[in-house]
């Protein structure tokens, strides 16, 4: 197999989920394959943190023109790689130039993206970031490169429309990393977790009235948020944790139940079901809006509950609650089903193939 090397620009360091998923977690599959891979990420752990902090707005420009620069200078250097994959944009600002100059240059370019980007969502913390934005940016983007990879089919649909290249590679999730959930048993009381971040959080208040239901049907019942910063709920109690990688696997093996409520809405159609996934590689009953991705990846009753309203949340979840068999048969399902279709060498493997077939096209053109 012919060596490749290859420019991995990514949004946010190995604490950001999307970076960590998107880019972090292949790369050593890939170096196995004959990729040689650089990484550089946009943010720094510093800067990453600030995003999720009110206020500082005179750190954050002075930190984001740093980072600017950092990106800049890595880039000078773009004729050392085969193919420059970019998660997300270049810079988080402006119209997309320096694409367009890579591009006029024979430079291979790769745009990944696993959310709907092309869709303004206001930035909880940052009002500057959210005039920074610039959704037609992405569509922009998405005709001066190469190949864009999307991590759902309705994602690849858009940028098809846009006239781009484009392919599907679902994310993937390491069941070695992730260890199976003991026993699902009611020798114990039962917690009903939520993992995220302070930007997403928001949506549990979706199904306030659900869970204000259960916590009082079921009292011995606990729930934990991971990464949801300073989240409440009237009438339940939620304990919280501040999220990190090891703390993140500690916290899987706690949760019975996991939470992923989204809105109906065009949005939620370019999630690429990370949060369920994840629970469902350690052995923890996801339930979920019954909305886009959501239905590909998992199996109604099988693998996890898709939702569409209080009814149907109330009643998945005290079925669940109530019978701790069902919930082995169904942690079982799920973490099978990742091993079988979401594996990270699998899909890094499907990465290499994406790059073979842009670089004997290049050659071609030559």
């Amino acid at each position: 197999m012919t060596e490749i090397s290859v420019l991995f620009l990514t949004r946010y360091p190995v604490e950001g989920a999307s970076s960590r998923y998107r880019v972090y977690q292949y790369l050593p599959h890939l170096e196995k394959l004959g990729v040689r891979c650089d990484a550089q990420s946009f943010m720094d752990t510093t800067l990453y943190d600030l995003s999720f902090t009110s206020g500082a707005v005179t750190l954050k420009v002075v930190k984001t023109i740093a980072a600017a620069a950092r990106r800049l200078m890595v880039l000078q250097h773009w004729r050392k790689y085969d193919i420059i994959f970019m998660q997300r944009e270049l810079l988080p600002f402006g119209p997309p130039l320096i694409e367009r100059y890579l591009r006029s240059k024979g430079c291979c370019l790769v745009f990944d993206y696993d959310d709907a980007l092309f869709i303004k969502k206001a930035s909880r913390y940052n009002p500057i970031a959210t005039m920074l934005r610039s959704p037609n940016k992405v569509r922009q983007i998405m005709k001066n490169v190469d190949c864009v990879v999307a991590g759902n089919s309705w994602l690849r649909d858009v940028a098809e429309e846009e006239g781009a290249r484009a392919v599907t590679i679902e994310v993937a999730e390491d069941t070695d990393r992730i260890p199976m959930h003991p026993g699902h048993t009611n020798a114990r009381p039962l917690t009903i977790g939520w993992l995220g971040s302070p930007s997403t959080v928001k949506y549990l208040n979706l199904i306030a009235p659900v869970l204000e239901r259960i916590a009082r049907t079921f009292p011995r019942v606990r729930f934990e948020l991971v990464g949801g910063g300073a989240f409440e709920m009237k009438g339940v109690d939620w304990q919280h944790t501040t999220w990190s990688l090891d703390g993140e696997i500690e916290a899987l093996q706690r949760f019975d139940i996991g939470l992923m409520p989204l809105p109906s809405e065009d949005w939620a159609k370019g999630k690429s079901g990370g949060k369920a996934r994840t629970y469902m590689a350690a052995g923890v009953v996801p339930v979920c809006t019954d909305v886009g991705y959501n239905r590909e990846l998992i199996r109604h009753g099988e693998t996890g509950f898709l939702c569409t309203d209080e009814k149907s949340w109330f009643e998945a979840l005290s079925h669940l609650i109530e019978d701790p068999t069902l919930r082995q048969r169904i942690a079982d399902g799920g973490r099978a089903d990742v091993q079988a279709r979401f594996s990270p060498a699998q899909q890094a493997a499907r990465l290499r193939d994406v790059f073979d077939c842009l670089l004997a096209e290049k050659l071609l053109e030559k």
